[in-house]
Order: C-alpha cells, then sequence, then structure tokens
C-alpha cells in the first residue's frame, strides 16, 4: 500500500475476522474467513473484490461497515478510526450496503416508501413527513423509478426493481462510500447491465466510492478501477484493472480468467483453458503454508511451510507468490 494514508477514503490494515465453529461435543475450532487482508480505497474510485464462492469477500463487505465486528486488525474511514461505537455510527452517516439478494433483503410488510426512509428514520435526516415524502420521491427519481411506487408492497415488482429499491435504500443517507455485495448476481444476464450501468451514472453523480464484490470478474471488468483477488480468506493479487485482465501473475487469477467467457467463438476455441486440480481445502482445516498450494501446479516445499505476502511487482501490481519473487 504505498499511497499516502490521507488520500485515502477506506484504509485497511491487516483485517481478521474469525469464526467459532461447533465441531462435536464440547469441541470448536475456527473458521478464518478473513485471514489478514489489508488495501485501501481512493474518493471516487471502485475497488472490485473477486473470487469464489466461500473465499471471504462479503464478509470483508461487512466487517468493513462493522455488521461483523472485526476478530482483528485496522480500520479507517474517512480519516478517522472505527473503533467505537460512536465512530461506528458516525461512519454508517456516510456508508451503506446494497444486499445480493433483493427478495430476502427487502422487509415484504414494508412499503416502498418505509424501505427507501428506513435509514432517514433511524439516522433523524428528515424532520417532518412531509421532508420524508420529498427525499423519497428524490430517491426514486435516482433510481428511475415512478413515483407512484412509493406505495406498494415489494411483492408486486420484478427482481431488478427491488434492486433498484435496495440502491435507493442506500442512497438515502447521501453516501461517500457504498459496499456493492455481489448486487446483480442474482438477477437475469439482461438486466445487469442495466444495473451496473446505474452504479456508474450514481457515482459519476453523486461523487460514490464503492468496493464492488462479485464472483464473476467479466462484472467488475468495466466498473473497476482497481481489482483485489481473494482465496481463502487471502488477497492473491490487487492490480489496476486492465493490467489484472491483460498481464494476470497469480496463477489463481489466471484460472479464473480463463473461465471468462469470449463472445468471438474462434477465440474462444483457440484459448487454453486452466483448470485447477485437488480439492478446495476447508475453511476450517486450512493447509499449512500459502493456502493455494493444495490446487497450485507450482507449488514447491517453500509453499507448504510459509504463507507469501503481497509483493509490489510492477505500480499498483502486488501478487502473493514464492514463485513470483
Amino acid at each position: 500500500m504505498s499511497e499516502a494514508r490521507d488520500t485515502n477514503l477506506i484504509q485497511v490494515e491487516h483485517l481478521k475476522k474469525y469464526f467459532p465453529i461447533t465441531a462435536g461435543f464440547l469441541k470448536s475450532k475456527t473458521l478464518r474467513a478473513v485471514d489478514d487482508v489489508s488495501f485501501y480505497i481512493k474518493p471516487g474510485e471502485t475497488l472490485g473484490l473477486v473470487g469464489e464462492s466461500g473465499c471471504g469477500k462479503t464478509t470483508v463487505g461487512r466487517v468493513l461497515l462493522h455488521l461483523y465486528p472485526p476478530s482483528g486488525g485496522r480500520i479507517v474511514f474517512d480519516g478517522n478510526e472505527i473503533n467505537s461505537n460512536e465512530s461506528i455510527r458516525k461512519m454508517r452517516q456516510k456508508a451503506s450496503i446494497v444486499f445480493q439478494d433483493p427478495y430476502s433483503s427487502l422487509n415484504p410488510r414494508m412499503t416502498v416508501e418505509d424501505i427507501i426512509a428506513e435509514p432517514l428514520d433511524v439516522h433523524d435526516l428528515a424532520k417532518t413527513k412531509q421532508e420524508r415524502a420529498v427525499r423519497v420521491r428524490e430517491l426514486l427519481d435516482a433510481v428511475e423509478l415512478p413515483h407512484e411506487h412509493a406505495g406498494r408492497y415489494i411483492h408486486e415488482f420484478s427482481g431488478g426493481q427491488r434492486q433498484r429499491i435496495g440502491i435507493a435504500r442506500a442512497l438515502a443517507v447521501n453516501p461517500k462510500f457504498i459496499v456493492c455485495d455481489e448486487p446483480v448476481s442474482a438477477l437475469d444476464v439482461s438486466i445487469q447491465a442495466q444495473i451496473i450501468n446505474m452504479f456508474e451514472d450514481l457515482q459519476s453523480e453523486f461523487g460514490l466510492t464503492y468496493l464492488f464484490i462479485a464472483h464473476d470478474l467479466s462484472v467488475v471488468k468495466h466498473i473497476s478501477n482497481r481489482i483485489m483477488v481473494m482465496y481463502l480468506g487471502r488477497v492473491v493479487e490487487t492490480a489496476p484493472s486492465g493490467e489484472l485482465y491483460s498481464s494476470p501473475m497469480h496463477p489463481y487469477t489466471k484460472s479464473l480468467l480463463s473461465a471468462v467467457p469470449i463472445v468471438d467463438p474462434r477465440q474462444e476455441r483457440a484459448r487454453t483453458r486452466i483448470v485447477l486440480e485437488g480439492d478446495v481445502p476447508s475453511p476450517i482445516d486450512l493447509p499449512g503454508g500459502c493456502n493455494f498450494r493444495t490446487r497450485c501446479r507450482y507449488a514447491t516445499e517453500r509453499c507448504a511451510i510459509e504463507s507469501p505476502a503481497l509483493v509490489d511487482k510492477n505500480e499498483g501490481h502486488q501478487v502473493a507468490c514464492w514463485n513470483l519473487t
């Protein structure tokens, strides 16, 4: 992390999140969902966070907002360390989240107006009912939904419309930062592009900063300035978006990129698919050394002994791999 700290909206240092797991009668183990993760996000930037299901990327987003308390590490938001109830409260007035599932993340017993206005009520941002209603209409305009939708219930909407309502709710506090937790993965492909374009338009209009979480590298390709790749709780590669796609370095990143479909059928037939060998280790019984070594064709004895740290290869391009040092 070579960027000056005072230029970053988000600064995360050695973040950890461990969950205790029951493993039988009077026995427990530890699931290391996030294990020593460090990164930064500059104002107005989109950091893409990608990896397979279960790698810990959603946990990173939720720990950032203290929806899960961190097990260790340091989080700095807008120059202030988040380490007390008061600092968490202030951060949540300027940071919000868009959840993955637009069906389960919205209360079916509440009207659209009440769902969108809930953050206004929690943080006392609307002094009168009229001010509240006006703000809800502004937010519906921002996500391109008609004002008459305010009195309806969630079961009356499609998945794409529900996600727009979730985005409007996230915008209610006029945030600086939004965690986008796989916001298009539950939507039809035809709707995904519309929602991603909306995120870009909102970022331009309101000066937003995003952590954009996805399991599909093709989803984050155009919206992200930089991309961070996770595997079993650890970051294995970080690079500017264009460089990651053109010059991936880590074997895991190369495998993920080889699975991204190519529109041109001739190029699709000509390329070589990199298929990972071996099984994914259990997150509660990780191998020693590098977490990826059990699936890596280049693994050596050193990989089994010590976990590699992120090392700068090019400007802004970091990789955690002993075979690239």
